[in-house]
């Protein structure tokens, strides 16, 4: 290895254990815990596994940012309705207090329960006295719900003004738990490419003959295993369709939290596509694999989600032929992939009560559609 390279990993790998570790300290909740800072690399094939790491840290936080995303689009909208009710509820207390102060000033002004006693006393006649109590009755009564409805406004405005103030104090903190993993993705990503920046072209494609060798004997070794079973399976009619979408979007950058339509990240990708078909799914990695029905392998068919490392914090879409349809990692592009371009989770199914179709012709794939990396660790423009 170059000296020039040796030296410009050993000082970039100091520099960036640094960066990955304060990031760390960012982030919040399980999935954000990483360990210490890279080691020292010396030689392009160490520092393969550094970059793969860092990629899926970066990952890691991002499919975190997207839940805290989509926490906080429903809290919002949560404290707007409070707010709402808020403001009627204090329109009408101010209405129930106007009609307790009318009531105050005719007690005041003697149109009080006693002189109401007193005209019934003077009555002329049994007549007017049953009158004068029907309405003096009327009028107890109607004084009383009027004290009920400024108590019970008060109430109900009390507890809206608790329950608005513990709503957006919520909003709150999702949103700085949104800006750390913010953080935390950049940080990775920015360690990712001051690693990758000062590599000449030489390196480069070294990584990159590195990065391709392995997922070559990893796809290998899955085919040859048998995992996948055998014979062609035809989609559901909305699988179909999400295939196709996935398709159309091959060739749009990966960018993290992207939900297109001109860019997409991996969960991105595939939640549109869904939704594309009719049929929405949760918007993360992390949700579709904890929400949607689990499958084995042997039974993948086309639009199923095939689920990546260990946290899954990675999807993409079955395509079929043991391939899939994936945004890889900051760097690349929308694109088809070998099933085994990543550590494999498992994988899941959408539409478990959907039949498949009695015949299915898969969309034609646009050219180069498995051009480029397909993890974007040793792309020339990633990160």
């Amino acid at each position: 290895m170059p000296d020039r390279l040796l030296r410009t990993l050993r000082t970039t790998a100091v520099a960036s254990a640094s960066a990955v570790v304060s990031a760390t300290a960012l982030a919040a909740g399980p999935a954000a815990a990483v360990p210490d800072g890279p080691a020292e690399p010396r030689t392009v094939r160490e520092l393969l596994p550094m970059l793969r790491e860092l990629y899926r840290q970066a990952e890691e936080a991002g499919e975190a940012y997207n839940a805290t995303a989509e926490r906080l689009k429903v809290q919002r909208a949560e404290t707007r309705q409070l707010h709402a009710a808020l403001r009627q509820a204090r329109a009408a207390l101010d209405q129930s207090r106007d009609e307790a102060g009318r009531l105050a000033r005719r007690q005041y002004q003697g149109a009080s329960e006693l002189s109401g006693y007193l005209r019934l006393l003077l009555a002329r006649s049994p007549q007017e006295a049953l009158d004068e109590g029907h309405l003096m009755e009327r009028a107890n009564s109607g004084n009383a719900a009027a004290i009920a409805r400024l108590e019970n406004s008060e109430l109900r405005a009390d507890n809206l003004a608790a329950r608005s103030r513990k709503a957006l104090a919520v909003q709150r903190s999702l949103a700085d738990r949104q800006r750390r993993q913010r953080d935390t993705v950049q940080a990775r990503l920015e360690t990712a490419q001051a690693l990758l920046a000062r590599l000449s072209a030489e390196e480069r494609t070294q990584l990159e003959r590195l990065e391709r060798t392995g997922m070559d004997q990893a796809q290998r070794a899955l085919l040859a295993s048998g995992v996948l079973g055998a014979g062609a399976r035809l989609p559901s009619r909305q699988g179909g369709a999400a295939v196709g979408y996935a398709i159309r979007q091959i060739g749009k950058p990966y960018v993290w939290g992207a939900t297109g339509p001109l860019a997409f990240d991996c969960s991105g990708l595939t939640s549109q596509a869904w939704a594309a078909a009719g049929h929405p799914i949760p918007r993360t990695s992390q949700e579709q694999w904890a929400r949607l029905e689990r499958i084995p392998l042997h039974s993948l068919r086309p639009g199923d989600l095939v689920i990546y490392f260990p946290r899954a914090t990675h999807v993409a879409i079955y395509l079929g032929s043991g391939l899939v349809i994936q945004a890889p990692r900051p760097g690349t592009r929308v694109k088809v992939s070998p099933l085994a371009s990543n550590p494999v989770l498992g994988a899941v199914r959408p539409d478990p009560a959907s039949a498949p179709l009695l015949s299915y012709t898969p969309p034609m794939l646009p050219k180069h559609a498995a051009a480029g990396s397909d993890t974007g660790y040793a792309s020339a423009t990633a990160p």
